[in-house]
C-alpha cells in the first residue's frame, strides 16, 4: 500500500478519533477531517499553530509514521520516531554495533558507486556529458578511499542544471534551497526506514559525527539523491513556476517523493517501500546473510 505524506501549512488541531486522525480547523466554516493513520507515512508540521494531542502521537509512531517538525524557515528541523521499531530490534543492534571496518568499506563502496551511477544516468537523461561519472563509478575502491565521491559531486553539479555560476553549497543561491528541503525530507524517509528495520540511524559507516543523531540515514540516502535532483530539475524547467522561492506549490511538488516509482532489484516500487528494502537489506549485509545492499536505479 502507498503510504500517505501529509503537509500542514496551516493552524489545525489534530487529534484521533476510532483510531484515525481527526484534522480540526479553528476556521468555523470547515468541517473536521478524518485520515486512517495506518495510510500516512509522513506528516510534516510546518504551522507553529499546530496542537497535537498525545494518544495521536503514541497511535502514530506504533504506525511507524514519521512525524517531521519545521523550523520558522519553514525547513525539517526535526524527526519523531519510534524508540522500539522491530521485534527483535536489540539483536539487529548488534550485528549492526559489531559490523568490521572491512564490511563497512564495503557497503561505502557499493553504496557511493551507486550513487555515481544514478548520478550518471540521471545527466545521461539530460543529454549531458555522462560517460566520465560511468567510468568514475567503476573506479571506487573499498571504502571510496581515493575520494571519487567528491569529485564526482563537483563535476555532475556543473553540469546538471545549466546555470551559469552555479554551485551546490547549502546556503547558496536557488535551486538549493529546493535541493534542502527534498533531502531533508529524503533523510526522514531514510530514517524511517532504518528504524522500522530494526537499526540505529545515528551509528554511521562514513558520516560518523557525535553531533548527528542521523549519519546512517545519511549515508544510505546517497543512491537516492538524484531523485530529488531530478524532480527540482523538472520543478525549474517549468516557465509557469517561480522557483527563486520556496512556495507552499513547489513543497507540493516535493512532497510527492515517498510516492515516486523507482525502480530497484529488477522491480518498480514507490520509493518510501524501495527505502525498506535498501534498510532490510543492509541488516542482512550486517547479519551476514547477504553480501549485497539493494539500492534503486535511476533510469
Amino acid at each position: 500500500m502507498i503510504k500517505r505524506t501529509l503537509l500542514f501549512s496551516n493552524p489545525a488541531y489534530l487529534s484521533t478519533k476510532n483510531k484515525q486522525l481527526l484534522i480540526s480547523f479553528p476556521e468555523k466554516d470547515k468541517d473536521d477531517l478524518t485520515v486512517p493513520i495506518e495510510d500516512i507515512g509522513l506528516l510534516i508540521l510546518e504551522s507553529p499553530q499546530i496542537t497535537l494531542t498525545n494518544k495521536l502521537i503514541e497511535l502514530l509512531v506504533s504506525n511507524n509514521v514519521a512525524i517531521v517538525t519545521c523550523d520558522k524557515q519553514h525547513m525539517p528541523c526535526a524527526l519523531l520516531q519510534p524508540l522500539s521499531g522491530h521485534s527483535v530490534q536489540s539483536e539487529r543492534f548488534r550485528y549492526q554495533l559489531n559490523a568490521s571496518v572491512p564490511l563497512k568499506k564495503n557497503i561505502w563502496q557499493q553504496t557511493i558507486t551507486s550513487k555515481i551511477v544514478n548520478q550518471a544516468h540521471h545527466l545521461r537523461k539530460r543529454k549531458q556529458d555522462y560517460k566520465t561519472l560511468l567510468r568514475w563509478a567503476s573506479e571506487v575502491k573499498s571504502g571510496d578511499s581515493t575520494q571519487v565521491e567528491g569529485a564526482a559531486a563537483a563535476y555532475y553539479f556543473q553540469r546538471i542544471f545549466s546555470i551559469d555560476g552555479y554551485s551546490r553549497t547549502l546556503k547558496g543561491d536557488p535551486p538549493n534551497n529546493l535541493l534542502n528541503y527534498g533531502y531533508a525530507i529524503l533523510r526522514a524517509i531514510t530514517a524511517r526506514a532504518l528504524i522500522g528495520s530494526g537499526m540505529l540511524p545515528s551509528v554511521a559507516i562514513y558520516h560518523v559525527n557525535k553531533y548527528n543523531a542521523f549519519g546512517l540515514a545519511d549515508d544510505i540516502m546517497e543512491p537516492y539523491r538524484p531523485f530529488v535532483d531530478a524532480m527540482v530539475y523538472d520543478i525549474i524547467q517549468d516557465e509557469n513556476v517561480d522557483w527563486s522561492e520556496l512556495s507552499i506549490n513547489i513543497k507540493s511538488k516535493l512532497l510527492k517523493l515517498p510516492v515516486l516509482d523507482v525502480m530497484i532489484d529488477g522491480r518498480k516500487s514507490p520509493l518510501l517501500s524501495a527505502m525498506s528494502r535498501t534498510t532490510n537489506s543492509l541488516y542482512e549485509c550486517f547479519a551476514g546473510i547477504a553480501r549485497k545492499v539493494l539500492y534503486p536505479n535511476f533510469i
